[in-house]
């Protein structure tokens, strides 16, 4: 429970931070050449953006909608409980949703939390769907990931100007999001599965 409250507050936390440090009032608009903000061309000299992109945002709206976002994975993964191995495959997963935006010559740079979050949803998803009693929660909350997903279309449009936020979304990163953290999900699973344990479970 706690390695997954610290790799959700890593992420979360350095958000804010970055975001104290440029000041919300005059938010990164331009992503080109900024020294967190992973770029197509340039990543393998600053291989470091493949983590810190996830910490820059474009708005104090985007921010919050995805601090939010963070808290509720955050809170709900403590409360059922994932271990070590969850919170080892959301780490893997974080940087692997960005490297996979590769796959796209349209996506030149990118920023945001969009990605460590869809990728938080499928490890959550995935680990809860081994205790037969919470099946139904991950069959919900992957089925409302599929069907983002397919509204979306981040395989066909991977960038999109999205009106309620006024900027272009990385649908893309959505859609690596959840795949790395379905794969890194499943091979934590197989590789040192998390005991199944509810919070009664751990006062006994």
């Amino acid at each position: 429970m706690r390695a997954w409250l610290a790799v959700c507050g890593v992420l979360g936390g350095g958000s804010l931070a970055v975001a104290w440090a440029s000041g919300l009032v005059s938010p990164v608009h331009d992503l080109t050449g900024h020294p967190l903000v992973w770029d197509a061309h340039h990543w393998v000299s600053r291989p470091w953006t493949l983590w810190t992109s996830a910490w820059v945002h474009t708005s104090g709206g985007s921010l919050a909608g995805n601090l939010l976002a963070l808290t509720a994975l955050a809170v709900l993964g403590a409360a059922l409980g994932l271990g070590p191995a969850a919170a080892g495959a959301l780490a893997l997963a974080w940087p692997l949703s960005t490297l996979g935006l590769l796959l796209w010559p349209e996506v030149t740079n990118y920023a945001g939390l969009g990605g460590p979050i869809h990728a938080a949803a499928a490890v959550l998803g995935l680990h809860v769907m081994r205790r037969p009693a919470l099946k139904p929660m991950s069959l919900v909350l992957f089925g409302a990931l599929g069907l983002k997903l397919l509204a979306e279309r981040g395989w066909s449009q991977p960038v999109a100007f999205d009106p309620s936020w006024g900027f272009n979304v990385i649908f893309a990163a959505h859609l690596t999001g959840t795949l790395s953290g379905a794969l890194c999900g499943w091979m934590s699973g197989l590789l040192a599965p998390d005991r199944a344990q509810t919070p009664q479970d751990a006062r006994r």
